[in-house]
């Protein structure tokens, strides 16, 4: 079924091109408005520029959209797919028995995946809102501060954020069609403009490319790279969002999306040819050449359609946030937050903690840069990391798992050496406001260390013991009638998929802690597979009616509802005859042959004495911390309206020290 759905993803269809127009392009479809922007300001202004550098500059945009997103995402990355699915997480599942290591690449790549979830609104709105000083009118109101535009930007983005909790199935259906009317857009109008001087072909040549990096005329040398990248931010959505649209829409789109794209820059650096020496061009301010290039009469045209486009933008990196972190809780890599479905879209989630922790950390940047081209110096390099932590793991999926070790050499040597290029150039924006994307990204690589290292930490501490051992004892405290019957049946969620184990702590909170006495107990543990959409269950009783091990085999993209699928269960095993009856007398659905449940979840506690080495302290005390702010895992279960009991004991049994005796009196 997994492999039928797969294939049935990546069949090719009108109405499929239009969805991946709306969800995959929203990040690079925005490019042109900041991209020549921030290659002209970084050269010094619109002043400062020929013919030869802006046709040089022009050149290497076209060929690194063409390397590092035609190439490497389009031809080669689509075929790494996990089962339909793609993303750093999606390509870590197929890799991650290739060795313990590759984990650490994999937390990096996804912080500064979740990093450009926090810029791309701010940056793609702020720039969107400021176009509307290239009306005149508008600018006279706008004034010479930032304070209205900042107004108008935060509330965008705060509206976008709001809505988020309703879902955005309808809202959805119409970003196909906006983003082929915007790609249209920049197509036509950049044609229009290029037709005004066909010379401008010549950056098709890459020897332009290369002669720019060291013409005296570029003022900035290599670091024009830092710029040049930020056409092709976005690029990795087109591997992400794969399971969305599938391969073949991806590919049949892309050439229509890279043509409309490079068509606009083509027009845009044209007319700052035929305009570099135009004195009033030169007086203003902030100068936008998306903007400015065209007559004053289309420009609400195009700011209208810049601040949709900027929208659906930020729509598909906040959602594609929501896909990150629910696949790292998945990997043990993040807590497991609470997670909804506000609406009947197939994949489509809201995650409340997320959205909120988003939403202020936008709000931060946007009053802190307070202008699209500050902003833009933050934008890029935390992108550069990433692409870097990919281009790692496909490394290993070409040459361990498809045991390819000379195509591997090649691709990594290759895209290595364009993105570390790209890296190198974009540190030096790091002084004037990268420090921003790596902060950021520093934080969430904390949370997932954190975390990561106090899973190992409390696994490394667990004590199992032989379950067929224990089997008499809680035969012994079933059948004591003297013991208040506690639920009929007893739920526990474990971590060990070996039926034949069972975790000490979940034995003397059945037996010492409170004996529990029920008619069943269960031992739920929960499979996180490769698979994305799996449904599956295993049972063993070890030979008796009261004990019950399931294993849930779930896909990594699907929520972890223990309650639902425990009922299912049930009452196949009633049906099967391997479940007693439980007669259930009281229920305001009349007697049922299932009785009461209530689920327990062991939680470990620091105690107050421990001897652990510092780092690792920290780290353990910091994920409890998380843990707290995160909210409860039993919601991420799908528990919270379950009858729900949480029991705490010590991570560590520290040896009790040898204390003076107290003296009665």
């Amino acid at each position: 079924m997994q492999e039928n759905q797969a294939e049935h993803n990546h069949k090719f269809s009108m109405g499929m091109f239009l969805v991946a127009l709306g969800i995959v392009y929203g990040d690079i479809g925005t490019s042109p408005m900041y991209v020549m922007k921030s290659i002209v300001e970084g050269n010094g202004g619109i002043a400062n520029v020929d013919q030869e550098f802006i046709i040089g500059s022009l050149s290497l945009v076209i060929w690194t959209i063409t390397l590092l997103t035609t190439v490497k995402h389009v031809l080669i990355a689509l075929r790494a797919d996990n089962h339909g699915e793609g993303g750093i997480f999606a390509l870590y599942s197929l890799v991650r028995g290739c060795g313990k290591w590759l984990i650490i690449p994999t937390m990096i790549g996804g912080c500064t995946m979740l990093a450009d979830g926090v810029l791309t609104p701010a940056v793609t709105v702020t720039t969107a809102v400021e176009g509307l000083r290239s009306i005149n009118a508008v600018n006279n109101f706008l004034g010479s501060g930032q304070a209205i535009v900042i107004v108008i930007t935060l509330a965008i983005i705060s509206l976008l954020f709001m809505i988020q909790h309703s879902g955005t199935s309808s809202i959805g259906r119409m970003f196909g069609p906006v983003m082929m009317v915007w790609f249209l857009f920049l197509g036509i109008t950049g044609l229009w403009l290029s037709l005004g001087d066909l010379s401008i072909l010549r950056a098709l040549n890459p020897v332009y490319a290369v002669q720019v990096l060291f013409s005296p005329h570029n003022k900035v040398g290599l670091m024009i790279l830092g710029s040049v990248f930020l056409c092709t931010t976005g690029a990795e959505a087109l591997y992400t969002d794969m399971g969305h649209v599938g391969r073949s829409n991806i590919m049949v789109s892309w050439p229509f999306v890279k043509i409309c794209l490079i068509l606009n820059y083509m027009g845009q650096c044209v007319w700052i040819i035929q305009n570099q020496a135009n004195p009033v061009i030169q007086a203003i301010e902030d100068l936008n050449p998306f903007y400015v290039m065209l007559p004053e009469a289309m420009r609400p045209v195009a700011i209208l359609l810049s601040a949709l486009a900027a929208i659906i933008a930020s729509q598909a990196l906040i959602s594609g946030s929501y896909t990150l972190v629910q696949e790292a809780s998945t990997l043990d890599l993040m807590p497991h937050l609470n997670v909804l479905y506000p609406s009947d879209t197939k994949g489509q989630m809201y995650i409340p903690f997320v959205n909120n922790t988003l939403w202020f950390f936008c709000v931060l940047v946007v009053l802190y840069f307070q202008s699209g081209s500050r902003m833009e110096n933050a934008y890029g390099l935390a992108i550069t990391i990433s692409m870097l932590m990919m281009t790692i793991l496909f490394c290993v999926y070409i040459g361990v798992l498809h045991k390819r070790p000379v195509a591997a050499i090649l691709f990594g040597a290759i895209f290595f050496a364009l993105e570390g290029v790209f890296f190198v150039s974009s540190l030096g924006k790091f002084v004037v406001g990268g420090y921003v994307a790596i902060i950021i990204s520093a934080a969430v690589l904390f949370i997932m260390i954190a975390w990561y290292r106090g899973t190992q930490i409390e696994q490394a501490q667990n004590i199992f013991l032989n379950m067929r051992d224990h089997l008499q004892a809680i035969k012994n405290l079933q059948n004591d009638v003297r013991i208040p019957l506690t639920s009929h049946n007893m739920v526990y969620l474990v971590k060990e998929e070996d039926p034949e184990r069972i975790d000490r702590d979940i034995l003397y909170s059945i037996l010492d802690k409170e004996p529990k006495r029920a008619n069943a107990y269960w031992f739920i543990c929960v499979n996180i597979t490769n698979y994305p959409f799996q449904k599956q269950y295993e049972v063993e009783t070890l030979g008796t009616d009261y004990v019950f091990h399931v294993n849930l085999y779930l896909g990594y993209k699907v929520r972890p509802s223990v309650n639902v699928y425990l009922r299912q269960i049930v009452g196949e095993l009633l049906a099967s005859g391997e479940l007693p009856k439980q007669n259930r007398r009281h229920s305001i659905y009349g007697p049922s042959d299932v009785g009461s449940f209530k689920f327990c979840m062991i939680r470990k506690m620091m105690p107050q004495e421990d001897e652990i080495d510092e780092v690792d302290d920290l780290l353990i005390r910091a994920k409890y911390l998380i843990r707290r702010v995160g909210g409860n895992p039993f919601q991420w279960f799908g528990l919270e309206t379950s009858n729900i009991l949480i029991e705490y004991v010590p991570l560590f049994l520290v040896p009790r020290k040898k204390q003076d005796r107290l003296e009665r009196i």
